[in-house]
């Protein structure tokens, strides 16, 4: 029997430099050295981590210096996209050893990954300094043509920007641009297993082109779920997760994950069978 792949998803990391507090309340560096610690601890563990965007908070170099150094703690191999707090230039100058990333300046960071037993697609949905998210048309036919070579290995495409309204008024209020010409793209081709998402900082689920689009937690803090049109921008601190999906040579299950250490486990059974 072949050995399930795992993938490991994360998202919205926000990092600062300076062990400084994001909005002042949250710890995002320590929330994700706990991710880290716990994807680095699980049996089995992640054959490989995505992260969709948002990596860093204001797209600084010393921020990246800071993501850069955390996650070369991870114990398997990780993929970077960027979201709309993030800066092209900085994350390339960063990471200039993930080969994975163009080189080119100022053009969308798309790129693809072949050598895993699922396809990766990354699509750099970000507008700059914009908070909403887009495909251009040029990035449709490059996304057209790259799923066109491999029609028959399961694929996974990494973007930041959910292409779908999420009913929470303060993140609706940029929607998605181009969000129907890339349903139809994914609509022709149904090796595209998920869309892989952040930026909503929930775990949310949408059908989309024939495909699922699936939303990865924060791994600090969480949107507040507020499905009113007038909701205003808070957020909580919900426990952090992330998505585990795994690959078993016939379908994709996804799993949501919370970060973090609580009771148990328990056993609902003891020698003498149910527990009361």
């Amino acid at each position: 029997m072949n050995r399930s792949f795992l993938i490991a998803q994360l998202s919205d990391l926000h990092l600062k430099a300076d062990h400084k507090l994001t909005y002042g309340v949250v710890d995002t560096t320590g929330a994700l050295r706990r991710a880290v610690d716990q994807l680095n601890a699980s049996h089995p563990r992640p054959d490989i981590v995505v992260i969709s965007g948002d990596l860093v908070d204001f797209g600084r170099p010393d921020e990246y210096a800071v993501l850069r150094s955390e996650l070369e703690r991870l114990h398997m191999p990780c993929y970077l996209v960027p979201g709309n707090h993030d800066i092209r230039e900085h994350l390339q100058a960063a990471f200039t050893d993930h080969a994975y990333l163009p080189t080119s300046t100022g053009a969308p960071l798309d790129w693809v990954v072949e050598q895993h037993p699922v396809r990766l697609i990354g699509l750099d949905t970000t507008i700059p300094d914009a908070h909403g998210g887009r495909v251009l048309d040029s990035q449709l036919r490059w996304l057209d043509e790259q799923l066109a070579l491999r029609p028959d290995v399961p694929t996974l495409l990494i973007l930041h920007h959910p292409p779908f309204i999420s009913g929470i008024g303060h993140m609706d209020r940029e929607p998605f641009i181009n969000a129907l010409a890339l349903e139809r793209v994914i609509a022709r081709h149904p090796q595209v297993e998920r869309l892989l998402c952040g930026h909503l900082h929930r775990s949310m689920q949408r059908r989309f082109g024939g495909s699922l689009s699936c939303v990865c937690p924060g791994t600090s803090h969480q949107i507040v779920l507020d499905l009113q049109p007038t909701a205003p921008a808070h957020f909580n601190l919900e426990p952090p997760g992330y998505l585990l999906h795994r690959w078993d040579a016939q379908a994709l299950t996804t799993h949501n994950v919370v970060v973090g250490e609580y009771p148990g486990p328990y056993p609902f059974y003891d020698a003498h069978g149910l527990i009361d």
